[in-house]
Parts: structure tokens; sequence; C-alpha cells
């Protein structure tokens, strides 16, 4: 039975890791060997899936059909070719450890066994599967490392607007993989207001970038013109409303993160009614 087992290190947190290596409609992007995925079928943790490689050396382009079986909570994936092709069996065994906050193992494990009319032999493709997984390791390693620093856009970012106003969070765990903090801006019409909250576990600064707002901490309003910046401390109640004749814009980074995104805000009023936003 042909085995190998290879693995680097990534300059990311596991989550991240974990989330860029098993959105499979990206791989083209994340590896350089396929041009098509075509997911089949999918369901929490199990998908199916049809791959095809870009033409190799001698110009032959690859398809088959695999399933991936991904358990989060262990951070591990078993995988298998559906349709084998020249293999009598192929199973794959992916790993993820956290070695610190911000970079994480990943290692592949195949098993596998050659058809006997295969024009290879185990020994042959386990050399082959090396080569291979070595570099595609590698090529991956630096597209997530390099995926971290991508700029993001407000514009192509998603809106949450349940608080009140234009809120994007654009620099969180799922676009860069921050392990630490978040950050992003909320845009507020003339009168609008982001409801009063606050953060069990973060504190908050707040720049305003354009427009004149009033900031509300602990009940006392603070008014900010563009380029004041206010602190709000952990656990602290605050609301920010555009006290002015047109458009603000207020930046904000909290730190460190909350445990889950949910446990991040608590709401002490009322989000705004429908007509406000």
């Amino acid at each position: 039975m042909g085995h190998t087992d290879n693995s680097i290190v990534i300059e990311a947190p596991i989550a991240y890791v974990w989330a860029r290596t098993n959105d499979l409609r990206s791989w083209t992007d994340l590896f350089t060997e396929y041009a098509k995925v075509e997911v089949l079928s999918e369901e929490p943790g199990h998908i199916t899936f049809r791959l095809t490689t870009h033409p190799d050396e001698e110009g032959k382009v690859w398809s088959w059909v695999s399933e991936r079986r991904l358990d989060r909570e262990h951070w591990t994936v078993r995988a298998r070719r559906v349709e084998p092709g020249p293999f009598q069996f192929m199973n794959l065994y992916w790993t993820y450890e956290a070695l610190t906050p911000d970079t994480t193992r990943l290692r592949w494990v195949q098993d596998f066994t050659m058809r006997p009319d295969a024009p290879v032999d185990d020994a042959a493709m386990e050399a082959r599967l090396n080569r291979g997984s070595a570099e595609q390791l590698r090529v991956i390693a630096q597209r997530i490392k390099a995926s971290r620093s991508r700029p993001q856009s407000f514009a192509s970012t998603r809106s949450v607007r349940q608080r009140g106003g234009d809120m994007r969070t654009l620099l969180n765990p799922a676009s860069t993989g921050s392990a630490h903090g978040i950050s992003g801006a909320v845009e507020l019409a003339p009168g609008e207001k982001v409801n009063e909250h606050y953060h069990p576990y973060s504190e908050e600064h707040l720049f305003v970038a354009e427009g004149t707002v009033r900031v509300d901490i602990d009940g006392e309003p603070h008014t900010l013109k563009p380029r004041d910046a206010v602190f709000v401390p952990r656990e602290v109640r605050h609301r920010v409303t555009n006290v002015g004749t047109g458009p603000a814009l207020v930046v904000f980074a909290l730190g460190p993160l909350a445990p889950s995104p949910e446990l991040g805000h608590v709401d002490t009023e009322d989000a705004p009614s429908p007509a406000a936003t």
C-alpha cells in the first residue's frame, strides 16, 4: 500500500486556515493544479464534488469525484475518491493543529493502492504525490498568508443594520484571520443612531472620519467632530448618534475578541425601527 505524510506551518489562526482550505469553491484560487471544482451535493459536515485538473505535462486533463467529511470539533477531515481512476482506493486524512494563536500546522496523509493495470506502481505514485503535496502545501501557505493582508472594501463588505446605521466590519476573523480584534466603519444619516449597547469582552476605539456625532458613554454625552476619537471601556454602555446636517462615517475597532461573535454585543435598548434605517 502507498502512504504519504506531508505537513506545513501556516501563518494564520486555525479557524481561518480551516475555513479557507475547506471552501471548495475557492480551491481554484488556493491550489495551482485544479482548473474547476463542481460541488455535487452538500450537507453539514459532508460534501461531494468533482475536481478537474489543468492539463499535465503530457496535455492530459484528469477529473474525478471525491467526498469530504468534516469534523471541526476535532479539526480533522476524512476524504476519499468516489471515482478512484487508476487507484484501487485513495483515502485522505487532513489534520489541523494550532501551534500558537497565529500559526497552524496543516498535515495531509494519503493511503492508496494502485490498480494492477495502472501506468505506475505504488512506489512511483508515492514519490509523485510527495512531490506534489509538498508543492501544493507551500503554495497554500503562501496564499493564505497573503490573503490576510488583502485590502477590504467598504462597498463589498456585508452591511449590518439591526443596531442602526450601515455598519460594516471589514477586518475580522473571517475576512483576514484576525485573532485579537475587529474593525470597520458605520455610516449614519442625519439623525440616525446606533442603539445603546456594551461589549462584555472588548474595549472599543471610535474615530470620526466624517460628520458630527454624539457619543453617549454611560449616559454622558460627548460631541465628536471629524478627526476626533473617543475610547469606550469594556462593559460600558454607549450609543452613537449623527447630530450633524450631513452623513457621518465613524470608524470602530474592538479588542480582544469575544469567545464567539454572538457574545460580542449586549443590547440595552430596542433596535431602531425599520423607518429609521
